[in-house]
């Protein structure tokens, strides 16, 4: 028997939780009947999902917005889920709002990433344990998360982790390195460095740009490849690529669907991002065959066996960036290696399978 759930997310914009949710609708197709309730906006995700109709806006304001714990109560009646999945604590709080604090519908609320330093107030964590306990199940999306939350003295004796898991069949490495470059619109020869994200402040795409115009001035032949656009940090991000002083060795697409190519055309991933929960562009980039070099963010640490099948490094400055950098750029045979190690760590590890499995048991388990 299929089981009705309703996601209830901030938007389908693209991002790391909205990806998260479409991959497991799509491994879940013949087990679960996926709705979404967006609060504030839809999104191009939502053309990703097995029934994009099954898409709902609760027109949310920036402010706190009655009308939207409103209407989302009036969707979820008409839905009848079985199991509400909330994504993060603002879809938590209009959630428990619309059900009467998880009367009317069991919740599994899962956190994505670590709290950002606008939460951590007393105000946002008494929210967090009052919440906590109108959920049937709590998850987060990696093992050291848990101990994240625990050091801001939050409940997660119930809390269960369910690794982010990547799809390894379409994330491959190329048969030609060389071509997927010029396939990219860049030099077969050139040497790249990548960063894939939205532009928001806590990803530190600016930090990134600054060291590669310190390194790209010793290394003409290096070349960094930027994929994303949007987010709150925008018009910072692009005035920063537009300015560079090396300018002409940057290669930016904008925000792309489909990712596989651009992975395959870097020579190394850099995730120099403060906070992360499991991030999906490293499992992907991975998956690809290319290592990561990542800050030492909680699920990066968890994803990476630090000069194994990656590298984890204090990137807090631009001067710990650069010589991160530089020195993972001089041995270019270790990131051959640990590229390939990278891709057999997900293989082994970060399946797109057990994650599915893993959500439809707490689906399961809530609904029960």
């Amino acid at each position: 028997m299929q089981l009705r759930i309703l996601h209830v997310i901030d938007s389908l914009r693209p991002g790391g939780t909205e990806n998260g949710l479409v991959n497991v609708a799509r491994q879940l197709l013949d087990r679960v009947d996926t709705h979404v309730a967006c609060l504030r906006s839809s999104g191009s995700f939502a053309e990703r999902l097995p029934k994009p109709q099954q898409v709902y806006v609760m027109d949310k304001s920036d402010r706190f917005s009655p009308g939207a714990a409103l209407r989302l109560y009036r969707a979820i009646r008409r839905i009848r889920p079985d199991v509400i999945h909330t994504h993060n604590l603002g879809p938590l709080i209009y959630a428990t709002m619309a059900t009467g604090l998880g009367r009317l519908s069991p919740i599994l609320h899962g956190e994505h990433g670590q709290i950002q330093e606008r939460e951590q107030n007393s105000r946002r964590r008494m929210q967090r344990k009052l919440l906590y306990r109108c959920c049937k199940g709590l998850h987060t999306v990696s093992h050291s998360m848990i101990e994240a939350l625990q050091t801001e003295g939050l409940p997660t004796a119930r809390m269960k982790a369910i690794p982010n898991g990547v799809d390894t069949e379409h994330y491959l490495p190329p048969p030609d390195k060389a071509a997927a470059k010029l396939a990219s619109g860049l030099p077969a020869e050139a040497l790249v460095i990548g960063i894939v994200g939205r532009f928001v402040a806590l990803k530190r795409h600016t930090l990134l740009l600054e060291a590669f115009a310190r390194l790209a001035t010793a290394l003409p032949n290096l070349h960094l490849l930027i994929v994303g656009d949007g987010g709150d940090d925008q018009d910072t991000v692009r005035a920063a690529i537009e300015g560079n002083a090396c300018r002409q060795n940057i290669l930016w697409p904008g925000m792309q669907s489909q990712l596989v190519q651009w992975y395959q055309a870097m020579d190394m991933l850099v995730a120099p991002s403060v906070i992360e929960g499991l991030s999906n562009v490293i499992l992907e980039a991975m998956a690809c065959g290319v290592p990561v070099l990542a800050h030492e963010a909680c699920g990066s640490r968890e994803v990476i066996e630090h000069e194994l099948s990656g590298y984890c490094d204090n990137l807090t400055t631009t001067d710990d960036l650069t010589q991160a950098l530089a020195r993972r750029l001089a041995d270019l045979e270790d990131l051959r290696r640990t590229g390939e190690a990278a891709r057999s760590r997900v293989v082994d590890h970060f399946s797109i399978d057990s994650m599915a499995t893993g959500y439809h048991k707490m689906y399961e388990q809530c609904a029960a």
